[in-house]
């Protein structure tokens, strides 16, 4: 068991099942066997667009077989598809919000193999990753939206799986339009409610404190 961050090696390849031996304060994801450091608690804001975000998919959820999860939530992404012991696993990562409509992909320790949506919420510490190390997983993994946040743009990029292959950007969202879901027919958000004002505000303040 390790309870310390600086008893881990970030040159070194590691499993899913060395993952579970961690007790360390951080926060950490795997990716392909590396290790990488996830944002410190989130500011106000990403709280906020996580919470309303969440909100509309858990209100357009029930009763359905489809399940959304908020982070901290662990999805396993097994390559090849077949391997599936935690020893044969490589990456583990904790997206802010998953979509997962095939329940027999759920057990107690989360998700295993592609969720059918992933929202990734940008902070400045993970947005590198988030837009090109996750892109690139997720699209090889098979999930079949993505959705990346911008909070302090208020706009949201929505890319879809084409052909089981390769993402293609359906659309830049700001916070005045309605996005269609697209792994459901019936369901649409309005981003007035999940870009709310506060948000915008906080960054003002931000700026302002470093002028």
């Amino acid at each position: 068991m390790i309870h310390d961050i600086s008893s881990l090696d970030f040159n070194k390849v590691y499993t899913y099942a060395d993952y579970l031996t961690w007790q360390v304060r951080e926060r950490l994801e795997l990716i392909r066997g590396h290790i990488f450091k996830m944002s410190p608690a989130p500011m106000r804001y990403h709280q906020e667009l996580s919470g309303a975000l969440f909100g509309e998919f858990r209100n357009y959820l029930k009763r359905k077989p489809c399940k959304v999860f908020s982070a901290p939530f662990d999805v396993r992404l097994p390559k090849p598809k077949h391997e599936q012991r935690d020893d044969q696993i490589y990456t583990v990562v904790q997206p802010d919000i998953v979509v997962v409509c095939d329940r027999t992909k759920l057990d107690r320790k989360g998700c295993l193999g592609a969720p059918d949506l992933i929202v990734e919420i940008l902070s400045p510490s993970t947005a590198a990753k988030d837009v090109k190390d996750k892109f690139e997983l997720y699209e090889t993994s098979g999930v079949r939206e993505y959705w990346i946040v911008h909070p302090e743009e208020a706009i949201l990029e929505v890319f879809r799986l084409h052909d089981g292959k390769k993402y293609l950007l359906e659309r830049i969202y700001t916070r005045d339009d309605v996005v269609k879901v697209g792994i459901f027919e019936d369901f649409s958000i309005d981003l007035r409610d999940v870009f709310e004002e506060s948000v915008a505000e906080e960054f003002d303040s931000a700026n302002e404190q470093r002028l």
